[in-house]
């Protein structure tokens, strides 16, 4: 098949903005951790959009139950299995048009417990997907992480500032040193194979089907909200951070992916308004008018010894309006309004 066929429907971003490309044909698209979070509402576009989308996913973090109401539908298929095993993977980008690679270790908590899980799933998962698609010609687009700038303290980030992160015995840094292989590899690839290739390095997505048990704030702030139990901020909550929607994301995957200006680039995807901690955790008390108190615990008592945290982390958007005209269109109050009605209905 060829990686020309089609292009994917530009997706909601900017001012309430739509623009619809029509298509001449339907695209075969295999999403790898496509039962996760962000994957999930990936697929959901996708299928929308008159797509088919194969889903490879181990569900180590990822669930069925999010990619469920697609159960029956003939153009989506769901395939439980590992972006580590090659000769799969082999099979199913031959049968795709385009690829997603979302598959990865993902949350603090978890790199912090399984570091050697951490570092073989991203980036042996990674090489795998890459020489499959080198093979093939196909797009494929790699979700890198904001993790990458490590202790970097030129704010907003760019893509191409220089990456400062910590000593190897710090466990954290594991993840931010395994998504940086992944992204030199993916440019190697792109300059030596001629891969067209992106990758998106994301800052803290959140929404909803999000879960909170691998450390995730915003679900973790928001279920405790709901339930009017304390809010457990860790360190002082004056650390900074800057939350995107999950939909505003996944429809900026889906343009990088149909623009080849992005091949061999590395694109900011995030939200750029910055907030703080504690701010997070008052706005989640606010909106979901509930009446927790907000408490705070020392990051050795929450991780042990060798977690590292950094003070801001905040993306500059240039290069992603200048090439998809991306700008994030939902704010940090629809963000947990959304979430905690997710979570409501769930319970």
């Amino acid at each position: 098949m060829s990686t020309q066929r089609g292009k994917l429907p530009r997706a909601k971003i900017g001012c309430d903005r739509r623009l619809t490309l029509k298509m001449s044909q339907t695209l075969n698209i295999l999403i790898t951790g496509g039962a996760g979070f962000i994957g999930s509402h990936l697929c959901d576009l996708l299928l929308a959009a008159g797509h088919r989308v194969i889903v490879l996913d181990d569900l180590s973090t990822g669930s069925l139950a999010n990619v469920a109401q697609h159960q029956g539908n003939a153009r989506f298929e769901l395939i439980t299995g590992s972006v580590l095993q090659e000769s799969l993977v082999e099979t199913l980008v031959q049968r795709c048009d385009r690829v997603f690679h979302l598959a990865s270790a993902v949350g603090v908590k978890l790199i912090m417990d399984q570091p050697v899980k951490t570092i073989e799933t991203i980036f042996c998962g990674t090489d795998v997907v890459l020489r499959c698609c080198a093979r093939r010609g196909r797009r494929v687009l790699i979700t890198s992480t904001s993790e990458v700038y490590g202790k970097g303290v030129s704010v907003p980030f760019k893509e191409d500032d220089d990456v400062l992160t910590g000593a190897t015995g710090k466990h954290r840094w594991a993840y931010a040193c395994a998504k940086a292989l992944d992204e030199f590899l993916a440019l190697a690839h792109y300059r030596e194979t001629k891969l067209p290739v992106a990758i998106a390095r994301l800052f803290n997505t959140v929404g909803p089907r999000q879960t909170g048990q691998y450390g995730m704030v915003v679900p973790r702030f928001v279920s405790a909200a709901v339930q009017n139990e304390p809010i457990e901020v860790h360190g002082d909550g004056e650390q900074t951070r800057s939350f995107a929607h999950v939909l505003d994301v996944a429809g900026a995957l889906i343009d990088m992916l149909d623009t080849p200006e992005c091949f061999g680039k590395v694109v900011n995807i995030g939200n750029d308004v910055e907030v703080t901690i504690n701010q997070l955790a008052q706005a989640a008390i606010r909106v979901t008018g509930s009446s927790s108190k907000i408490t705070h615990r020392a990051y050795d008592e929450v991780y042990g010894e060798g977690f590292e945290d950094m003070r801001r982390r905040v993306p500059s958007l240039e290069r992603a309006r200048q090439l998809l005209n991306y700008v994030p269109r939902r704010m940090l109050d629809e963000i947990i309004s959304d979430v905690a009605a997710h979570i409501r209905r769930s319970n």
